[in-house]
């Protein structure tokens, strides 16, 4: 989904709010909330029915992610609103759909059945779709957020604010006043003092009452200068002062309701054949029902979740066995289409998504039936006899016996049709968060709101854009996502894009993956707190090995790997190492195992 918690533009501007959009999508997996569901509710959560107050501001927080698209550069009167919205239909085909339906926004998709029309059919419903307003450098104050409150209590708290508001612009204003009649009296004295100095007449005292009058007008241009200042700030922390209910950043039915134009070659100044809304033609084209006065978000969010969309439930099958081998049977998780690779077990696509479907789109019944399949539950080690396999290949099926299961390797060098498990590295938040599980100091408690700085004080430019790194103990999920700069763990580590949904992450091996073990005070403090755990859980050095293993790399020591340690620790206590426990924990943290997903 691309989720940031910064609005992407070249200022970067912080989204304090946007931590509910993410809290919402955790807690909707953790209840198994269907799928379709969980669809419809990110989509046009603010137009579905809610059983309560409190349902309904959870659907309106679930459409930040639609808010979640990329803002863009830092103009106010002609902002590119056209690129946020490719940024939401790039993500919604790619995430929802596996296709890249933003490819035909300036002509008909060069590989697959999307014209232009198609993409404008769709632009048409989030033109028609208000979203929040970040800030950005020439425009720096939020807005367009939604109450998560009652219209009477909004109404009765933007009355109240706009009349305390106008007040303290009166305040200003009078200040500004008082201080441009100061300025006229300080230069008024200013010239009465020259010209009695010019003039031989003045007496002594004449010329002193014109300096007593210019340093009084001085002291009063002072006084009136510090009493704007006073004025502006008043007004400027009540602007900036939190409202006494939540605001979610989220969206809401435009103010205009219309259809579109297409752009010829994506340029919104050269429009062309006007497009009704509807869906794309070769999914079923439909047009909106005749009388819709909505943006047209709910019937879109009602086609895409629709069991009978070919698509939707074929996708997100592929991203849960994708989440669990490390490849999804289609091997291009977002691109279905003819760019793409195709699937290596077609028939199992369709199965699952059919099983999907039927188990009310429940991700955590399709979890289990991942779990508990014979192909997960096979080892990754090849060459080592298991129970025989049945590699079923597009024209045949080959039998593998125990004794010869690594003649495998020779049939399908890649692993493609699974005939054993795929050895994989864990991903950067699975590290970070396992480095914390180890230490004894990983906090488990849901994260909040980042401490960004007052939003009175935002200031940022392009030159001097948003940037900032923020310490917790909590899982990686909870920590601050930065549009146009990376989390340091993450970037080295492979981390997720920011700006584009990431389909999979890359994995690379760099020698800053091993510095950053060797040197990092992060892992040097978790080894610490291991070596701690060790000593005080153990009482023999044999032990704590032994411990040290199965808490790091979910085995146990073998003879040699026992006797290595036993050798190395009792080495370094004749070198009197302050801390022999910690260097041997750093050591085993160094290792491929413990990094790597067997």
């Amino acid at each position: 989904m691309r989720y940031a918690d910064t609005a992407g533009d070249n200022s970067d501007y912080p989204i304090p709010q946007m931590y509910r959009y993410r809290n919402w999508v955790i807690d909707a997996i953790n209840a198994d909330l269907p799928f379709d569901r969980f669809i419809r509710e990110q989509l046009a959560g603010d137009l579905l029915p809610a059983e309560s107050d409190e349902a309904r501001y959870r659907q309106t927080i679930a459409t930040g992610y639609l808010a979640n698209a990329r803002r863009f550069g830092s103009r106010v009167d002609d902002y590119p609103q056209h690129l946020t919205i490719e940024d939401t239909i790039d993500n919604l085909g790619r995430a929802f759909m596996g296709h890249s339906l933003s490819c035909a926004r300036c002509h008909n998709h060069k590989f697959d059945p999307f014209t232009t029309e198609d993409y404008y059919a769709i632009y048409g419903i989030f033109h028609s779709t208000q979203y929040p307003w970040p800030g950005i450098e020439l425009d720096k104050r939020q807005r367009q957020l939604v109450p998560l409150a009652s219209p009477e209590q909004v109404a009765a708290v933007e009355a109240q604010r706009k009349e305390r508001e106008a007040a303290l612009v009166k305040e200003v204003k009078a200040a500004e006043e008082a201080k441009k009649q100061a300025d006229g009296l300080l230069k008024m004295g200013q010239g009465t003092l020259e010209k009695f100095r010019q003039n031989e007449k003045t007496t002594p005292e004449d010329l002193r009452a014109a300096e007593s009058a210019l340093a009084e007008a001085e002291k009063r241009l002072k006084e009136c200068e510090q009493a704007l200042q006073q004025a502006k700030r008043k007004r400027d922390e009540f602007q900036a002062s939190p409202l006494p209910y939540d605001l979610a950043y989220a969206v809401a039915e435009g103010t205009k309701i219309e259809d579109c134009t297409v752009q010829l070659k994506g340029d919104p100044t050269r429009p062309g054949k006007l497009v009704p809304r509807r869906f794309p033609v070769v999914l079923g084209g439909h047009e909106l029902p005749d009388g819709e006065h909505g943006s047209g978000r709910l019937e879109l969010a009602d086609w895409i979740a629709s069991p009978e969309n070919p698509l939707t439930a074929r996708v997100m099958v592929n991203r849960i066995w994708q989440h669990h081998f490390g490849r999804g049977i289609v091997p291009t998780p977002n691109d279905f289409g003819k760019q793409g690779q195709p699937a290596t077990h077609p028939e199992l696509l369709d199965w699952l998504a059919l099983r999907f479907v039927e188990s009310g789109w429940s991700l955590k019944a399709m979890h289990r039936l991942v779990l508990s399949s014979h192909v997960y539950q096979m080892t990754s080690e090849t060459g080592v006899p298991g129970s025989k396999l049945n590699v079923q290949g597009s024209e045949s099926t080959l039998n593998l016996e125990p004794e010869t299961l690594n003649s495998g390797a020779i049939v399908d060098a890649a692993n493609s049709l699974l005939w054993h498990f795929p050895r994989r590295r864990l991903d950067a938040e699975s590290i970070r968060d396992t480095l914390l599980a180890v230490g004894g100091n990983l906090d488990r408690t849901p994260g909040g709101e980042h401490p960004f700085p007052p939003q009175h004080e935002w200031g940022f430019t392009q030159h001097k854009p948003f940037k900032a790194v923020y310490d917790t103990n909590r899982r990686s999920v909870y920590l601050m996502t930065q549009r146009i700069q990376r989390h340091p763990f993450l970037a080295i580590f492979d981390g997720p894009d920011t700006a584009a949904s990431t389909a999979s992450r890359v994995t690379s091996t760099t020698t800053l993956q091993a510095l950053y073990f060797l040197n990092d005070p992060f892992v040097h403090e978790q080894a610490r707190r291991l070596a701690m755990r060790l000593t005080e859980a153990k009482p023999t050095d044999a032990e704590r090995i032994d411990l040290a293993y199965r808490t790091l790399l979910a085995r146990p020591p073998t003879a040699e790997e026992l006797a290595l340690g036993q050798e190395y620790l009792a080495k370094r206590a004749e070198q009197k190492d302050p801390a022999p426990w910690e260097s041997y924990v750093r050591a085993l943290l160094r290792t491929n195992e413990f990094v790597y997903l067997n």
